[in-house]
């Protein structure tokens, strides 16, 4: 006869409980789920989102149901009087909260690419209260204390990677808080969680009313015949006939800035863009940005520490702000003497044209173009031409994904998507297997956040038995009168640069979404990334999608030769403009003591001044009034992230071209050591591990021509 303890009893009778309970939620939010298509397991292949039939008025309702859901689910877990285990307290909170996770997916993706006043207005209610509800979940005692209780000696692999996750996420939140400090930490929270939304508001806002109108065509002088009719039918769109409108992308320096002829039209440009959201007006973000960096001090002090990277960064790569802050020093000093060297070069040419002015912020694009031309020979108007946008991405992007990966794509014109602008694809493994569904949203709408990203709509995970959904979006300009879309080299490498998140992504090889594929450190999620940029200038993979628009002609390889020979061109511009914003993104996320912020410009001129990068010709890459990746993009003191994994990215390229450059061989190693371990193992031993030794700075400074060897 099988003996039932007492304690399996109790077990026994508390999940009979929390099943009846949980039926009999279910039956009273039946008819909810049924009529909302967020609340249900999507039918379309990898559970895509049924775009076709999400409305605005289904997310209230699945946010409020999802969300009484999980509380219910988190309380049963806790409350659980079982002895904890892997299978009743860490696997049970990672595949809770299913409805709600569905359902925030989808309107966050949607919220950055495709957003209204409507989504706007719940984004900023559901702020707080979503805040609120991590809290609920980070900050409860009773579920702490079983993580803690579990024993760790049971436990291998992924199993063990995501309850050292699980307690570190706990740790991080405060759970070692005192129940007067725990209740502090929540309403910091909620205020962060409401002014992050407020900012990205008010800056879409910004972003919106910095668009520049002209009533002359002439100012419009150097654009292309499509750009111009871009213009033209941008601001007929927006109520303005007959006259051209140029829109502001969220970096400082503008597309339009290097073909504009006109300086005082390039003034009026940069100038909009640089003060776009300090107007005294409802999309100046000052106040915002200062009451948040002064919240993350006071959450910091919370969690015993001096300043807010110092908390922000025990999760990282690089561990502590010292660390990441000697990298950027390190590659300041070399970048900021390079952009002097560049800078004195455009000078001698304004001067040589007896231009009779000193170079300013929004010369410097202009004429490092002429500067490039007389250089290298190489005219960005005349590479143009080769990089039409479908092109580039059939033939270039997925071409070179099959020739490293063996992966291929198909269009699918079955999918519903979000706008009509967006295309999708399924992708299908080097065994022909499909593994993924994949959304592109090439172009700029004044709805949409500047920049450029990827995300999932769905997590890979074994255990789920899920398969990624993918969405790269993108801000290029949508050409007019059906004119083919021609695109920069620098926008080709941001195709390839994203496509890299994308592969990060689509090579998950999790058992658990929250070790999957991208849900990594911010200073490594952009090392996959950058090393694909390399594949666009691979000679074969060049030579099939750089295709002229009209000709259908290949690009010439001594076009080529220019391209490759102009690649460390303006990089001291480049890095110093960077380095610059994660300096500045650094300097307001370590300060100790609340007296020493400033306003925000003072604070930024001071902070610059004080590292050495306030170059007036050179300003940063943005500005703080819209630096959305730190106020709300989720990129607080960690902007140095980009300049971490490049030199992750310059390691490991120059260990390839050591052994034979982007073959199979080397992608399929970088595909099983790097993309596909998400965040199942120890990265920094990952990387080593790959490479052979620690991460060096040598490799960035020679590769982006900055060392003086």
């Amino acid at each position: 006869m099988q003996i039932i303890s007492k304690i399996n009893l109790a077990s026994a009778l508390f999940l009979f409980v929390a099943v009846l309970q949980t039926n009999t939620l279910h039956s009273q939010n039946n008819s909810v789920k049924m009529k909302n298509p967020l609340l249900q397991k999507s039918t379309l292949q990898y559970q895509a989102p049924h775009f076709n039939l999400i409305k605005d008025e289904h997310f209230k309702p699945a946010f409020q149901y999802g969300l009484s859901a999980h509380d219910k689910e988190i309380m049963a877990i806790a409350n659980n009087p079982a002895k904890a285990t892997f299978q009743n307290t860490v696997l049970a909170l990672e595949t809770s909260g299913v409805d709600l996770k569905r359902a925030t997916g989808v309107f966050y993706n949607l919220t950055g690419s495709n957003t209204n006043s409507s989504l706007q207005a719940l984004q900023a209610e559901y702020a707080p209260i979503f805040s609120a509800h991590s809290d609920k979940m980070y900050l409860n005692s009773k579920l702490y204390k079983r993580f803690k209780s579990i024993d760790f000696k049971t436990l291998k692999g992924e199993d063990k990677k995501l309850t050292e996750y699980y307690l570190q996420e706990f740790e991080l939140a405060g759970a070692n808080l005192s129940a007067a400090d725990k209740e502090k930490m929540k309403k910091i929270n909620e205020e962060l969680a409401s002014l992050g939304t407020l900012f990205g508001t008010k800056l879409l806002v910004a972003r919106k009313n910095g668009a520049i109108i002209f009533d002359n065509v002439k100012d419009l002088e150097g654009l292309s015949a499509n750009e111009i009719a871009a213009a033209k039918a941008n601001a007929a769109e927006a109520g303005h006939g007959g006259k051209y409108l140029i829109g502001l992308l969220n970096t400082t320096q503008q597309p339009v800035l290097p073909s504009l002829t006109n300086r005082a039209t390039r003034e009026k440009i940069f100038k909009s863009s640089w003060t776009r959201s300090e107007k005294n007006d409802d999309g100046d973000t000052r106040e915002v940005l200062e009451k948040m960096a002064k919240l993350r001090l006071q959450k910091a002090n919370l969690m015993g520490k001096k300043n807010f990277a110092e908390w922000k960064l025990q999760d990282q790569m690089a561990q502590n702000p010292e660390r990441a802050m000697n990298l950027l020093a390190k590659i300041a000093g070399p970048a900021v003497a390079k952009a002097k060297v560049e800078a004195k070069e455009i000078q001698d040419l304004i001067d040589a044209q007896n231009g009779g002015f000193k170079l300013e912020p929004w010369d410097w694009n202009f004429y490092s173009e002429q500067v490039r031309k007389a250089k290298y020979d190489l005219d960005q108007n005349e590479v143009k031409p080769y990089f039409e946008l479908t092109t580039v991405l059939e033939k270039g992007v997925f071409f070179a994904a099959k020739k490293m990966y063996g992966i291929t794509f198909k269009q699918r014109t079955d999918l519903p998507v979000y706008h009509p602008d967006v295309v999708a694809y399924e992708v299908f493994d080097n065994d022909g297997k499909s593994m993924a569904i994949y959304y592109l949203d090439f172009y700029t709408r004044d709805n949409k956040n500047g920049g450029a990203w990827m995300s999932n709509f769905v997590d890979q995970s074994h255990y789920l038995k899920q398969k990624p959904v993918i969405v790269n979006v993108y801000n290029f300009s949508k050409p007019a009168n059906d004119n083919p879309s021609l695109i920069s080299f620098d926008d080709v490498i941001t195709m390839f640069h994203e496509f890299g998140h994308t592969l990060h992504g689509l090579f998950a090889d999790q058992n658990y979404t929250s070790l999957s594929g991208t849900n990594v450190p911010r200073d490594f999620v952009e090392f996959p990334s950058q090393i694909n940029e390399h594949a666009a200038l691979d000679p074969e993979v060049l030579k099939n999608y750089a295709i002229h628009y009209k000709t259908k002609e290949v690009i010439p390889q001594a076009l080529i030769e220019k391209i490759k020979k102009a690649e460390t061109f303006n990089k001291g511009y480049d890095v110093t403009e960077l380095l610059a914003a994660a300096t500045l993104d650094m300097s307001w996320h370590t300060v100790e003591n609340e007296a020493d912020f400033k306003p925000t410009l003072v604070f930024e001129n001071e902070a610059l001044k004080k590292y050495g990068l306030l170059v007036n010709e050179v300003p940063t890459r943005y500005h703080s009034p819209y630096f959305a990746h730190i106020w709300s993009g989720g990129y607080s003191a960690s902007y140095y992230a980009y300049t971490w994994s490049k030199t992750l990215d310059y390691n490991v390229y120059d260990w390839m071209k050591a052994n034979g450059g982007l073959t199979r061989e080397n992608s399929e190693r970088f595909r099983k050591h790097i993309l596909s371990v998400g965040n199942s193992v120890d990265l920094n031993k990952a990387f080593k591990e790959f490479i052979g030794h620690d991460m060096e700075i040598e490799p960035y400074l020679e590769n982006a021509g900055l060392s003086d060897k």
